[in-house]
């Protein structure tokens, strides 16, 4: 059964580990850049990162980070990393690990929102098919070099429900 368990001075070092597939590193940013960033938004106190290692049962199988930051007087929560350790991928991880992010985010535990962003280079046809299938829908926006989409808060209640 996955869990998340946050990022800590017990299990950082096994988490920094964990790595994606040699074709998919262009996708993802490692976990010690995520963890940095994790450390300067700490710091600077822009905005709140969070990140969690994502274990099924005992086993350490990859990493989520989400955030909460205000926009133009706008609170938003983001999903901005996933990654599933190349030797776990294929288990339906990635989706259990949204679906536990999503269910911490419904929470509101840096403050209320109205919805979820994530953000995907736009050939990285698996998650583009993962948050699909999660309700995230495109935005039309673009945040660099990848594709903005969206889920709000007030559906998730109703889409997740088919989902647990």
């Amino acid at each position: 059964m996955i869990r998340l368990e946050k990022i800590n001075g017990k299990n950082y070092r096994e988490c920094i580990k964990l790595e994606p597939k040699e074709d998919q590193k262009c996708f993802v940013a490692t976990n010690v850049y995520s963890l940095a960033q994790a450390y300067i938004s700490l710091v600077e106190k822009n905005s709140t990162l969070m990140p969690y290692a994502v274990f099924n049962d005992e086993t350490m199988v990859g990493f989520i980070m989400m955030e909460y930051y205000i926009e133009n007087g706008e609170s938003i929560y983001e999903i901005g990393r996933l990654m599933i350790d190349k030797n776990h991928q294929g288990k339906g991880y990635g989706k259990d690990t949204m679906i536990k992010a999503i269910d911490i985010i419904k929470e509101f535990p840096c403050g209320p929102a109205k919805q979820i962003g994530i953000s995907y280079i736009p050939n990285n046809n698996i998650a583009k098919k993962l948050y699909a299938s999660l309700g995230f829908e495109e935005t039309g926006k673009m945040e660099g070099d990848e594709v903005c989409a969206s889920l709000e808060l007030w559906f998730i209640q109703l889409y997740l429900k088919g989902l647990h």
